[in-house]
């Protein structure tokens, strides 16, 4: 079975999409009306911005976004899933891909998830950190002993996990990483603390605008990051959608699900090619390609 997966923010470059824009009538045009819809040329940040200016979470969001699902969507008659996921906020691209939310739909929750997590950011001074080389439960149980918030945030494949919350908490807890035997725990150049209870003030905003938003009955499934089981009913999908922000992205466990269910070939669609590189450290046997 073909699946297919979708990166998330950290996979941007400068020039992303700019091949895409050149070379397809189609690719012109969705980005045109995305320069549109956000209200500012965020094909010229793509195409010519410094590395600085792609970092903002306002754009960075949007911009993984677009180079995703253009990208599929460029791919005509070739593109069928029968499976989709996306980490963090690739599972907007999947949910584009997989027909549950249109181009249009998909590009305004992205923005307004964009800017309400750099809201939250600003609230409380938080982060995260990468920890390699400790089991799953030892970093839960070191997450679980340490005052003030701090959680696993992306299981992104075994011994790799990411952690969020209150920065003097994941500091303290990266400490108690290394004291545990952890090859390396170091704090990430991000804005906030993703994926952790600090951002409660982003979920309640987005949950507003996708509560407001159409949700059709998908493609195929979608293998969601609160979950990691298959989705496929809209209501469903969208609950699971508002809890994200808050909840941690189980990429191993979405990936070996989906292996579970027959997935065969994983092709990464969009920037980069973290995705492919972890699923290949979750299952050694599993054949991964890019778009």
């Amino acid at each position: 079975m073909k699946a297919y997966v979708f990166p998330g923010q950290g996979a941007q470059f400068t020039g992303m999409g700019k091949d895409l824009y050149e070379n397809s009538a189609l690719a012109k045009e969705l980005f045109e009306k995305a320069n549109e819809i956000l209200g500012f040329r965020i094909t010229d940040i793509m195409f010519e911005g410094t590395a600085e200016e792609l970092k903002e979470t306002k754009v960075t969001q949007p911009a993984v976004f677009l180079h995703s699902v253009i990208l599929a969507k460029t791919l005509g008659e070739d593109f069928k899933p029968e499976m989709v996921a996306g980490h963090s906020l690739g599972e907007f691209s999947a949910l584009v891909a997989n027909g549950t939310l249109s181009f249009e739909d998909g590009l305004k929750l992205v923005s307004q998830r964009a800017l309400a997590m750099q809201k939250a950011c600003e609230i409380t001074p938080s982060t995260m950190a990468a920890v390699l080389g400790l089991a799953d439960n030892v970093v839960e149980e070191v997450c679980a002993s340490i005052d003030g918030v701090v959680v696993a945030a992306n299981y992104n494949c075994p011994g790799q996990l990411v952690i969020s919350g209150e920065t003097a908490a994941v500091e303290k807890a990266c400490e108690a990483m290394k004291a545990a035997g952890a090859k390396r725990a170091l704090i990430l150049p991000v804005g906030g603390a993703f994926h952790s209870p600090m951002m409660e003030p982003a979920r309640e905003e987005l949950a507003a605008a996708i509560e407001a938003t159409t949700f059709s009955t998908p493609i195929c499934p979608v293998y969601q990051n609160v979950t990691a089981n298959a989705v496929s009913d809209a209501n469903e999908i969208k609950k699971n959608l508002i809890i994200q922000l808050t909840a941690p992205v189980k990429w191993t466990q979405s990936v070996q699900q989906m292996i579970a269910d027959g997935a065969t070939l994983f092709t990464e669609v969009g920037p980069g090619k973290v995705l492919a590189g972890l699923i290949n450290k979750i299952d050694k046997e599993a054949v991964t390609a890019n778009a």
